[in-house]
């Protein structure tokens, strides 16, 4: 029998369908909640089954973020029956993805080191708990399993206390270039698209080994504002196109309290805030593009947290991306004394302007490949 921990503390995005006071709520989440039921029945009868997807979480040597999503999908894709690890099917369309029906509020059993934490994901089936662990630096597996589920194992990467340097890095338009306009930009990369079909930016992935080659110990944080649905193909897509590995801090679609839809602009702040926190003796590199609210974003954090950015980088989009993407950014960037800006269309351009700030070193340096993940 392996040890059981206190219930761990989740991060829930949202409250329950059984909240009390339901006429007050927002009409957008009773009309989600009647979706969710709809969803559920139609995937029982259809013999779907408890799956848990795992995503990439992180953490330091006395904590860590599990994340992992649970849905009821089709046996033939979650591997129920086929004896597959893979948690969903390779090549499998993000509408699949996406139509998959959330388990609401699941009890998930999490296995680290041995010892097992119980954790509630909120109504749209995500797990956001942060666990307390004593674990060295680097890579490690735990495991998740949800009522009938079978158990897989997500990549977890803990960060070393004495780490000082670390990137957060933006996806779309930043790391990967999909030539939509924005506002079916989400539609497609959610209901259509898989990895096969997107295209790396030019020297991104280069320019992000030589940052890991030269600060081994740099966690790499990838922050957008996309669906957790889309997160396995995010994964793929990124390690097909050999960025190295990290976690993804992605958003629910999801209504609130108060809306119909999640703003990204609140998710980026957030999060950012919230690894200041977690990691005050970082500094980060932040990277992201001039399409949208990157520049405002990391302007308004530098400012609040001029202790924990080290550099800005800010891919400049062509005009045709820019035009696609509904603009450059309009809002003026505020000074962020003692810390450097840096802009570029593409990655070699980017690691030039960072090997001159003595943030990389040069391009001849050795060493080994990142961590592989499996999320």
């Amino acid at each position: 029998m392996f040890p059981r921990s206190e219930k761990a503390r989740t991060a829930s995005h949202y409250e329950g369908p059984q909240a009390s006071g339901g006429a007050g709520r927002h009409l957008a989440m009773r009309l989600d909640d009647g979706w969710l039921r709809l969803q559920t029945r139609i995937a029982i009868r259809r013999g779907h089954v408890e799956t848990v997807i795992p995503y990439t979480g992180y953490g330091s040597t006395s904590w860590v973020r599990v994340l992992a999503r649970v849905v009821r999908s089709d046996p033939r894709d979650s591997g129920a029956k086929t004896g597959s690890r893979k948690p969903l099917k390779e090549g499998m369309r993000g509408w699949r993805n996406f139509t998959s029906a959330p388990v609401a509020h699941a009890a998930v059993k999490v296995t680290i080191a041995g010892t097992v934490h119980e954790v509630e994901a909120d109504r749209g089936g995500v797990v956001d708990a942060r666990i307390p662990v004593a674990l060295d630096a680097g890579w490690h597996t735990v495991a998740l399993q949800s009522g009938e589920s079978r158990t897989v194992e997500a990549p977890v990467v803990v960060v070393a206390d004495d780490a000082g340097f670390g990137v957060v890095s933006d996806i779309d338009d930043t790391v990967m270039v999909t030539a939509l306009p924005r506002p079916f930009l989400a539609a497609w990369n959610t209901f259509v698209l898989d990895e096969h079909a997107r295209t790396p930016t030019p020297g991104m992935a280069v320019l992000y080994e030589r940052i890991i080659r030269t600060a081994p110990e740099a966690p790499v944080l990838y922050l957008s504002t996309g669906a957790w649905n889309v997160a396995p193909t995010l994964s793929r897509f990124l390690s097909r196109n050999l960025y190295p590995a990290g976690p993804k801090l992605l958003t629910d679609w999801g209504p609130t309290q108060d809306r119909w839809f999640r703003s990204g602009r609140e998710h980026k702040s957030t999060s950012l805030e919230r690894l200041a926190d977690e990691f005050p003796g970082i500094k980060w590199l932040l990277v992201g593009d001039d399409g949208q609210h990157d520049e405002a974003i990391y302007s308004e954090f530098a400012q609040r947290h001029p202790e924990n950015v080290r550099a800005i980088a800010i891919r400049q989009l062509s005009v045709g991306e820019a035009v696609l993407a509904g603009g450059r950014s309009k809002s003026g960037v505020e000074p962020t004394p003692g810390i450097p800006w840096i802009y570029a269309p593409d990655g070699a351009g980017m690691s030039a302007q960072l090997e001159q700030l003595g943030i990389i070193q040069g391009s001849d340096i050795q060493g080994s490949d990142p961590a592989g993940e499996t999320d």
